[in-house]
């Protein structure tokens, strides 16, 4: 009996509750606002239907962290649901029966249409954007988010897949929770590899060792890493250490590595720069095809032999790689790598002129191998060839052009590659009025840096000066297409080109270029030193070349001296021709006729010794 009375009273309560609920919010029952938690539509019946908790008449239970109040009659229940503490769109408070809910079910990202939850705050009746989102979509199962051994596992299949970028991010997340583990740093440091992001894959794999000192992949995988970044001696060690040996094909790569570099070595020695960037890039294909100072290597190689674009190119890509605690302990030539990197960009600096990035660079490179011979010999020689370029200059400043020479020489003594004290000197000797030695200067900066606008600017005046109208002529052309607004430079090419065409009419024995092959037959023929005997000397060249552009200035000195005999010029580039007809491989090359046919073949490049074949073929033939 009190059971029935205690039951009727809750019923009593519960709905009293519920019509003060109604009036607060002043909704209408078909109010779209109004949710039914018992209609087939609600989305909260599921939930409540998988519910096996049961209790007496009177009892509370707890529903997806909702008060839920039930009773039984006549084999089906009544469910209703409180929610505490909302403001709802009146503006009033629901107060009343709350009980802390002893779990939530429903995350921040679960909101459910039409329901106010726990705390939530519905401004105006407006309804929150549904947004589901499971676990199951970023690939990995829920109850392994916090597990490390699964996310490990997940990454793994991942990773077999060739989805290297996730692989990654779960490894990462195996490392937040559990960063101890070497295991995941050895696995993390495998995507890294399939990243092509090898120097912080080498960084993984050592800490991986540094976590468990006995875990032979992470020696393998770090001896394979060292062996690409060509640091055979490193690679060697881990991939030898603890006993194990590494496959036939790894062998083979560490070997032909070390053959390579070996040889690389010994031509830097011998200055043999061909040589040694034909090895630096064999070492480089075998195996070593990250190796910051292989491509340091290459680039002081192609430095020496004047391809300056080339050099910029692979020291750019050397400085790229951030040296590992591995890699700052190998050496190349003697020197720590590292420093080598900037060893050779120092030397890069100083030709392009840029001495103060070039004493920034090398004074680094002491810094960081202060034990190197070379590196301090190069710290010592550049500051004394940057005193002698200030000293030259405050010469030149003062108008004292006799001494700026001696200093600018001086400095070239020190370093005869930079470009820079060739082309202040090719100046000093402008305004002195020696045009040869101006010449020869601005040919030497030019030899060392093609591209040397101003060094070309001289050169190409020094011939007006000289009255080599066809040289002035060509150096005029490429300064009118560098700089086509230059008024100078637009008038000294139409000046040259007039005293070019009178030159000719005049026949004063300037050499001529030629370009048509039956033109260059009848040139090779026409020239006489008497009425049967004819002579002509053939400079073979291409006008891009610096070498040969050099080698242009004494052919014209040999062309006014040897009157008798015809000098002629073919650009090999323009006239594939006559470079075929002739059989010319190679340029700057030399070809001396008499009576049509060829005499002397060489390609040594003197103005002595050309001279001399001159004379003893033509002039008083032995």
């Amino acid at each position: 009996m009190s059971g029935s009375k205690k039951k009727s009273d809750s019923e009593k309560g519960s709905s009293s509750l519920a019509d003060q609920m109604k009036n607060s919010m002043r909704f209408e029952e078909d109010d779209p606002r109004v949710l039914r938690l018992g209609s087939p539509v609600s989305t909260l019946r599921s939930r409540m239907s998988s519910s096996n908790t049961r209790s007496t008449s009177g009892s509370s239970a707890s529903v997806s962290g909702r008060n839920v109040s039930s009773s039984t009659s006549s084999g089906s229940r009544k469910i209703k649901i409180v929610p505490a503490g909302n403001i709802c769109p009146s503006g009033n408070v629901i107060t009343g029966m709350r009980c802390k809910p002893e779990r939530t079910v429903l995350n921040d990202n679960e909101m459910i249409p039409g329901m106010y939850g726990y705390g939530s705050i519905m401004p105006g009746g407006a309804m929150p954007k549904t947004r589901r989102a499971s676990p199951e979509s970023s690939g990995v199962a829920s109850s392994s988010k916090n597990n490390p051994e699964e996310l490990n596992t997940q990454a793994n299949e991942i990773y077999k897949k060739g989805n290297f970028a996730e692989a990654l991010s779960l490894y990462d997340k195996a490392i937040a929770i559990s960063p101890g583990d070497g295991r995941f740093h050895c696995n993390r440091a495998a995507a890294l590899m399939g990243l092509k992001r090898i120097i912080e894959a080498v960084k993984e794999c050592e800490e991986a060792i540094r976590l468990s000192p006995t875990y032979v992949r992470a020696h393998q995988r770090l001896g394979s890493l060292l062996l690409c970044l060509g640091q055979v001696e490193n690679a060697r060690e881990h991939l030898f250490s603890l006993g194990q040996k590494p496959d036939q094909a790894t062998l083979q790569k560490l070997q032909a590595v070390a053959e390579h570099i070996s040889k690389c070595t010994d031509a830097r020695r011998l200055e043999d720069w061909t040589t040694m960037l034909k090895e630096a890039e064999a070492a480089t294909t075998s195996g070593a095809d990250a190796s910051p100072q292989l491509f340091a290597c290459q680039a002081e190689a192609h430095l020496k032999l004047h391809q300056l674009k080339d050099a910029e190119l692979w020291i750019y890509k050397a400085r790229m790689y951030e040296p590992s605690a591995t890699a700052c302990q190998s050496k190349i030539f003697g020197m720590l790598s590292e420093a080598y990197i900037f060893f050779v960009q120092a030397q890069i600096d100083s030709t392009l002129g840029k001495f103060d990035d070039a004493c920034t660079a090398i004074e680094r490179a002491a810094r960081i191998d202060p034990q190197s011979a070379e590196v301090t010999g190069k710290l010592k020689n550049m500051r004394l060839v940057g005193k002698t370029r200030t000293l030259g200059n405050e010469h030149f400043n003062s108008k004292k052009y006799a001494q700026a020479c001696t200093a600018y020489g001086e400095g070239l003594l020190l370093d005869s590659s930079n470009s820079v004290l060739y082309y202040n000197r090719a100046n000093c000797w402008f305004k002195l009025g020696e045009w040869e030695n101006s010449l020869a200067d601005s040919n030497h900066a030019l030899l060392i840096r093609p591209h040397y606008t101003k060094a070309l600017f001289r050169k190409a005046a020094s011939n007006i000066k000289l009255e080599r109208w066809a040289d002035a002529v060509r150096d005029y052309e490429i300064l009118r297409q560098e700089l086509p607004i230059n008024e100078e430079v637009a008038e000294n090419l139409s000046h040259a080109r007039v005293e070019l065409k009178k030159s000719r009419r005049e026949g004063d024995g300037k050499v001529e270029l030629v370009s048509d092959l039956e033109k260059f037959r009848a040139a090779i023929a026409s020239g006489r030193l008497s009425a049967s005997v004819s002579a002509s000397v053939v400079h073979f060249n291409e006008l891009s070349n610096p070498e040969c552009m050099w080698i242009s200035s004494f052919m014209d000195t040999l062309s006014a001296k040897y009157r008798s005999v015809i000098f002629l010029k073919v650009d090999v580039k323009q006239s594939p021709a006559i470079a075929t007809a002739e059989k010319i491989t190679v340029v700057p090359a030399f070809k001396l006729y008499k009576n049509g046919s060829r005499k002397v073949d060489t390609v040594t490049a003197t103005p002595g010794f050309l001279e001399l074949l001159i004379k003893n073929t033509f002039i008083d033939p032995i």
